[in-house]
């Protein structure tokens, strides 16, 4: 954990993949993210996969380096309690409703003298309100519709998920940018920010950042399905003699170069330009218009060779390749995980089973990352933040323990 954000207090009451990551990247480089959960955990708590003791890896990966305290949210008492940790902390990550008892302006109601101006960042649906989550925005957005064999007829063929709910973790990533410039500006100014970030904006922005709402509105159509290979470049997936399965991707002209070296077809090459009267090393046009031929042109290659071979040729001439490996798989390769400084071996996990966990993306040369934290047992630090944030008496604590209103760890 780097110290970048060292003295930063966030709060955050969250659930599910977008909220929690925002308030985990924050916590990998050295915030200090308060966790506040229902005393029985929240939506996400139990969220499958569960170990067979029954707890989450999703919940205990998206919520590493968190301190955690556990609430009777469902009482009058309870919310006014998160509310008041909210407001004396300044700094609010969450998805739960605008209209909910955690709205910005009860919790600005409620700052204490001398707490700075709420900054408070919330995850929405839809930007009218509607509800949404990652695989109904990624339906709305058009992607599915674009996946698929290239042989699949357009008009009737089904969507393609992806699995990985990318809008949760780009909408994850962009909060925690927009809390860090929103306390940028009140460091400046002194005035907070209610920033509102809805799931759905952030699908249909970034179909339109890439280029892609504008490209189907100027040929006024759809894309056509490309199977594995990259749009508007050279690059797909092919297959070597012994079967396995590999992805090359040539985007620039010391790439392409490269593999038609790895490949050995220089003279096909200049033969086909030729014939076709184009120049493949000229960019990615001439590539990506006449893929269809160059990919049988390579395919008929890697039909005659071994992986391993075309993997060393592929190694020695700089190119951008990388062979498919099913999940499992890519959690045992030593490259990847094992021999990768990203990771460190983790055994304090709730779930008590050992495995790598990764540190802050981000490398700072001559800066030690430290050890990946774990994530905490529910309300294991109830009774130190109602304490050190709210003042209160070891009395008054053990009170609401009591009457059930806090909950202490899990453990």
């Amino acid at each position: 954990m780097y110290r970048l954000l060292e003295g930063l207090s966030i709060v955050e009451a969250s659930s599910f993949v977008a909220s929690p990551t925002a308030g985990l990247y924050c916590a990998q480089m050295g915030a200090e993210v308060i966790r506040v959960d229902h005393k029985a955990g929240g939506l996400d708590y139990d969220r499958y996969m569960l170990t067979k003791e029954g707890r989450s890896l999703s919940w205990e990966n998206l919520n590493r380096a968190k301190k955690s305290v556990a609430l009777d949210l469902r009482s009058e008492e309870g919310r006014e309690l998160l509310v008041a940790l909210a407001a004396s902390t300044g700094n609010l990550i969450t998805n739960l409703p605008e209209k909910s008892f955690l709205s910005h302006a009860a919790m600005s109601e409620g700052r204490p003298a001398g707490a700075p101006e709420l900054v408070s960042v919330r995850i929405m649906g839809w930007h009218d309100g509607r509800q949404a989550m990652d695989f109904t925005v990624n339906a709305a957005s058009g992607y599915p519709l674009m996946c698929g064999p290239d042989d699949w007829d357009q008009a009737s063929a089904p969507p393609v998920n992806q699995v990985l709910p990318a809008w949760d973790f780009i909408t994850g990533a962009y909060c925690a940018f927009a809390l860090l410039a929103a306390l940028r500006h009140r460091d400046a100014t002194g005035q907070g920010s209610e920033l509102r970030v809805p799931l759905g904006d952030v699908a249909i922005g970034t179909l339109a950042n890439s280029g892609a709402m504008a490209e189907m509105l100027y040929r006024g159509g759809d894309r056509e399905r490309l199977g594995n290979a990259i749009w508007g470049a050279f690059g797909r997936d092919f297959r070597s003699r012994d079967g396995v399965r590999f992805m090359v991707a040539a985007l620039t002209a010391k790439q392409w170069d490269g593999l038609v070296r790895a490949f050995a077809i220089e003279s096909a090459i200049a033969e086909l330009e030729q014939r076709l009267g184009v120049r493949f090393a000229d960019g990615d046009r001439p590539r990506f218009e006449h893929r269809q031929t160059l990919f049988d042109l390579f395919q008929s290659v890697a039909d005659t060779l071994d992986y391993t071979d075309l993997e060393a040729r592929m190694a020695k001439e700089g190119t951008t390749f990388e062979r498919y490996r099913t999940a499992y798989e890519a959690a045992n390769d030593p490259v990847l995980v094992a021999d990768n400084p990203l990771f460190a071996e983790t055994s304090a996990n709730p779930s008590g089973f050992a495995y790598p966990a990764p540190r802050s993306f981000a490398n700072l040369p001559g800066q030690d990352a430290g050890e990946p934290a774990p994530a905490p047992f529910l309300g294991e630090h109830t009774e130190q933040v109602l304490a050190e944030r709210l003042g209160l008496s070891s009395g008054a604590i053990g009170d609401l323990v009591d009457r059930d209103i806090a909950r202490l760890s899990d453990k």
